[in-house]
């Protein structure tokens, strides 16, 4: 992984407030369980929605069905924000993910992501590598896997003070 530099963004901090440290955020963003994934229309109207996840080797991955709305997205415009977090507003915090969604077919990073799938959601996600994609009993079809590796992350602290801090790599 690149530098990570970390800044707390003191305009939108109360005072008092410290940054929050990228082990933090990385580990939240590891723990995640459900993202919500924004991609670009071809008419540039944003797309959003719920999906399951990973965050390893320093990236953020989701997969999708190649005719589902965020891949066809993807085809044409390759920026993304993932996000994660809760719905309090006095704990807890909410991560955005600012990078390019790139597919990968390398089938030893697949098989490696999918073990992770496993790991992290149970047997009901179990995908099997095929001609670099990932299938499973449920649904054959295939579905592509795409590695976010972020150019910006934001962390919202809630709760006493509020923060603000934003992660850039260099």
């Amino acid at each position: 992984m690149p530098e990570t530099v970390t800044e707390l963004q003191p305009d939108f901090s109360e005072p008092g407030a410290d940054a929050t440290a990228w082990g933090v955020t990385a580990k939240a963003l590891e723990a995640a369980e459900v993202y919500w994934l924004t991609s670009v229309r071809p008419d540039g109207r944003p797309h959003t929605t719920p999906l399951i996840g990973l965050w390893h080797d320093a990236a953020a991955w989701f997969c999708t069905g190649p005719e589902e709305r965020k891949a066809r997205n993807l085809d044409g415009n390759a920026h993304v924000t993932m996000t994660t977090g809760g719905n309090s507003l006095s704990e807890g915090l909410d991560l955005v993910v600012e990078g390019d969604a790139v597919r990968v077919t390398d089938e030893a990073a697949l098989a490696r992501v999918a073990d992770l799938y496993v790991a992290k959601y149970g047997e009901d996600w179990r995908f099997q590598v095929v001609d670099g994609a990932f299938v499973s009993t449920d649904n054959p079809g295939p579905a592509h896997v795409f590695r976010v590796t972020p150019t910006k992350v934001f962390g919202f602290a809630k709760g006493s003070p509020f923060s603000q801090t934003r992660y850039t790599f260099r």
